[in-house]
């Protein structure tokens, strides 16, 4: 018999085949349908929906909060996808993750005006956390971003 967080992995991926790739979904409500803990749900969220694997993970919390899950196609973008597994990787200094931005504006992927409107989300000005988690964090955001730009 599959475990708990397979069961609710496919159950949210069926979700997403009938809703054409987006679905949102409220983590409480989902926890009681499965009888479970919210944490479970995030759990499944986080190691099964990644951007590793195609999936863009919008959250809301509060009263009304959801969890808006997008399935990315990212075979159909092959270039982006090396570019999130194999240039950015977990962690990314700003130098290199300039030169990525820089490439995408050149190959006209992004624009002049979304290559500085990145820049100036992953700059070290917008990141203010520890000097050693700063390439880390850069790296979630740019690789997000990346799938928001091809989905």
């Amino acid at each position: 018999m599959p475990g708990l967080s397979n069961i609710i992995e496919r159950f949210i991926k069926e979700l997403l085949e009938e809703a054409d790739g987006t679905v949102e979904i409220q983590r409480n409500e989902l926890a009681a349908y499965f009888e479970c803990s919210p944490s479970q749900i995030n759990y499944v969220l986080t190691t099964r929906f990644t951007p590793y694997k195609g999936y863009y993970i919008e959250s809301k919390r509060g009263g009304g909060g959801y969890i808006k899950i997008i399935k990315i196609s990212i075979d159909e973008y092959e270039d982006i996808n090396n570019i999130i597994v194999d240039a950015i990787g977990d962690s990314v200094t700003k130098n290199k993750a300039y030169d990525i931005i820089n490439a995408l504006r050149d190959e006209d992927i992004i624009s002049d005006r979304e290559a500085d409107i990145i820049k100036a989300a992953i700059g070290d000005r917008a990141l203010s956390c520890e000097s050693n988690m700063r390439n880390c964090l850069r790296a979630d955001i740019l690789k997000n971003i990346l799938l928001i730009l091809v989905k």
